[in-house]
């Protein structure tokens, strides 16, 4: 997916060399001629750059930028061009967060050159600010397939079954995508079809009984940025109807209202069934599916991905048991063998809720299978769940998240300490999916 730009110039000579340079180079660019105009496109669209003049014609580019810092949320970084009459503004606009200016007239390539170091340092910062899904090779896959889709507004549809992180992975695609405008979700199935119709188009004073103000709905609430509909499967099809027509139209009627409200959100959906055997059966609309099933994602099953298991658990621990004095759980030997022989019906969110339960029955720091899964397993056999090079890997993981902690995370004395060079430890850092948002100390407990 082409990094996305937002040129802003009235100049119709320069604006439109500008935009066929940038198209020509590879990047998609939005081109606006007044700053009212990309005000509104910033309300829309996520942007990995703008390009801005400062004297447009109805706002200077000073005003644009000053409002845009107003509305809050992460700004894409700015690069703006100027007479030499405004040098003065420009140097302003630095001191405020801008990335730099160009004088006009200059050479293209300079302004491209820029751009493109802007666009590889966001995908870079995304890649190492982003806690990773896991550990395994199918969530690193699907780490890199987020980062794809993160320029992209098309509607996806995130399968797989229930507890498996459906709404982790969409917002993490929300983040990733900016993250600046809301994430709103909701659970189709956990509401009545009457409830639900208020949930996601709001409702309007007196519409119904309790209904003492108007409210807005999730379509509303989005407002510009991600709505989700969990478990979309569950939607009863006199509502499918309804969702149909505000994603199509991007407008919707409040329940007791009369007046069309425009709405613009980015469309994702999840669910644990097989969307397209509810269609064959007339259970789900089929003009719905093709709607939400844009681009399909779907999320493996923890057995599938037992490197992910005691990678998630540390994850786990340090949110659930960490008290006053700051000491970690560990999990025993036993406990890590008990996790990866499990068959986890439940999948993340079974492992999840059992490390909490266990942190709360637990009178030591060390969790043993007993507080885990009860006495049934207590003397839990040998029986390996993965193969020798996957404990390895895990094992390798664990220690240079210590080195790399005993030494501030400094690569270059860290790899002198492990006696290897600096790109072997970043091979390795990389296919570990090792970010330094990470603790080694969280190591320790699967040692």
């Amino acid at each position: 997916m082409a990094a996305r730009l937002c040129l802003i110039e009235d100049d119709e000579i320069m604006g439109g060399a500008l935009n066929m340079r940038f198209e020509l180079e590879g990047f998609q660019c939005d081109w606006h001629k007044t700053g009212k105009s990309a005000l509104a496109a910033f309300q829309r669209a996520q942007y990995c750059a703008v390009v801005s003049d400062i004297l447009l014609p109805d706002i200077t580019g000073e005003a644009l930028y000053g409002r845009l810092q107003e509305q809050g949320g992460k700004m894409p970084p700015f690069i703006f061009m100027t007479g030499h009459g405004s040098v003065e503004q420009a140097v302003r606009l630095l001191k405020l967060g801008a990335v730099d200016y160009l004088l006009k007239p200059f050479e293209p390539d300079l302004l491209l050159g820029m751009l493109r170091e802007l666009v590889t340092d966001r995908v870079n910062n995304a890649r190492v600010d982003s806690e990773p899904l896991g550990i395994s090779p199918a969530m690193r896959a699907l780490d890199e397939l987020l980062l794809r889709l993160a320029q992209s507004q098309a509607s996806v549809l995130i399968t797989g079954e229930s507890g498996v992180g459906k709404e982790v992975v969409a917002a993490k695609l929300h983040l990733l995508h900016g993250g600046v405008h809301p994430f709103v979700a909701a659970n189709c199935g956990a509401f009545s079809e009457g409830l639900l119709e208020a949930e996601l188009f709001g409702h309007e004073k007196g519409a119904f009984t309790g209904a003492i103000k108007a409210k807005k709905g999730l379509f509303e609430q989005a407002g510009g940025g991600t709505l989700l509909l969990d478990e979309i499967g569950d939607m009863p099809l006199s509502m499918q109807v309804k969702v149909l027509r505000a994603i199509q139209e991007r407008q919707i009627v409040r329940v007791g209202g009369e007046t069309a409200i425009p709405v613009e959100f980015r469309l994702m959906a999840a669910t644990h069934h097989d969307l397209k055997s509810l269609v064959e059966q007339g259970a789900f609309r089929e003009d719905l599916f093709y709607r939400v099933n844009v681009i399909q994602i779907r999320v493996p099953p923890l057995r599938e991905r037992r490197e992910d298991i005691l990678w998630l658990a540390t994850r786990f621990l340090d949110q659930a048991c960490m008290p006053a004095d700051g000491r970690r759980k560990l999990l025993a030997p036993s406990a890590e063998r008990a996790l990866l022989d499990h068959a986890w019906p439940g999948n993340v969110r079974e492992l999840k809720h059992l490390l909490e339960r266990a942190c709360v029955l637990a009178d030591g720091p060390v969790l043993t299978p007993e507080l885990l899964f009860g006495d049934g397993v207590a003397n839990t056999e040998f029986a390996p769940a993965a193969t020798l090079g996957d404990h390895m890997a895990r094992r390798e993981r664990d220690y240079i998240l210590r080195a790399l902690d005993s030494r501030s995370w400094q690569i270059q004395e860290t790899a002198a300490l492990l006696g290897i060079s600096r790109k072997n430890l970043w091979e390795k850092m990389k296919k570990y999916a090792i970010t330094s948002s990470e603790s080694a100390q969280s190591a320790n407990s699967t040692k």
